[in-house]
């Protein structure tokens, strides 16, 4: 149903792993594409996946980060630990650069279940005509953004379809509006004729090692509204100061300030998860945990919201 997509950064493992209780009992779906080269919190998100028995895609071949030239460190890894494990997925990315041959030498080189990422990738009817007999290629997951309805018609055979939408504006913080619509994917990927959709949570499709220096902090939580039939929209609590990188923590503060707020409002729609009470714990503490723990609860905040949904 719902396939959430990682980079596979040091918080975006750390929220599959504390999320992975959901996840398995929502039946979600996380797409992990490995960015670092250290591919021991891969390994420890792996175990936990497995040890609640969830499904997940491992893309095998990333364009991105350290294993985007070689990849071999990444599939030994999973070959050695997870050859037996069924519900782990091997993702194959499909870029704009890629040929058939080499899309089909990828398609025809593991002897497990296949999920194929199209990313990009334009000969849909070679590739689809030169695969069409290989069993083992279940799944075929589609970029909204990279990918027409011209191009999805021709992997209409595969098991499972599913839509990934990127529903995050990528810009500077200071210039996020308040609120603004996330996605209605979650209600409709059913009329786009898909078994499943996904997003790139509140990160975004867009990739960077680092942010740099922070003017802005900004803490990005989405929420269903059931008074405009159940859209995602998505709410930006900004910091007041915004002129220099100055102050973090003191910037954090002014953020969450405006959370809590807003959470004491009559008209809040946001959902009390766990992460909105380590939220509220934080601001009780005056505490400031960082920026990539501040994105986990955020993105933790965001699958169970999901889930809730999903749960009506």
């Amino acid at each position: 149903m719902y396939y959430p997509y990682f980079r596979g950064k040091q918080y975006e493992l750390i929220t599959i792993r504390e999320s992975a209780p959901i996840l398995a009992a929502k039946k979600f779906v996380p797409i992990i594409e490995p960015v670092k080269e250290q591919l021991n919190g891969l390994r420890k998100t792996l175990d936990c996946l497995c040890a609640e028995d969830t499904y997940a895609i491992v893309i095998v071949n990333p364009q991105i980060g350290d294993h985007s030239d070689d990849s071999a460190d990444l599939i030994a890894l999973i070959d050695e630990y997870y050859q037996d494990q069924e519900n782990l997925i091997y993702g194959l990315l499909l870029t704009e650069n890629m040929m058939v041959a080499e899309a089909v030498g990828l398609c025809k080189a593991f002897d497990r279940e296949i999920a194929l990422i199209h990313a990009g990738f334009s000969q849909a009817n070679e590739l689809a005509d030169a695969i069409s007999e290989l069993s083992n290629i279940s799944t075929s997951v589609f970029f909204e953004d990279r990918c027409g309805k011209l191009y999805q018609r021709h992997f209409a055979n595969h098991s499972k379809q599913v839509l990934v939408r990127d529903g995050f504006e990528r810009r500077r913080n200071k210039d996020h509006p308040p609120t603004e619509f996330f996605s209605d994917l979650h209600a409709t990927f059913g009329l786009e004729g898909m078994d499943g959709f996904g997003d790139f949570l509140i990160v975004g499709d867009e990739y960077s090692e680092s942010g740099g220096p922070a003017y802005t902090i900004a803490i990005h939580l989405t929420y269903i509204d059931p008074d405009k039939d159940d859209e995602m929209h998505i709410r930006h609590f900004k910091s007041v100061r915004q002129d220099t990188p100055k102050d973090p923590a003191g910037k954090f503060a002014e953020a969450l300030n405006k959370l809590i707020h807003a959470l004491n409002q009559d008209d809040n729609k946001l959902l009390e998860t766990s992460s909105i009470s380590e939220f509220r714990e934080l601001h009780q503490r005056a505490h400031y945990p960082g920026l990539g723990y501040v994105k986990k609860l955020s993105m933790k905040h965001h699958i169970e919201t999901l889930a809730a949904y999903f749960d009506k």
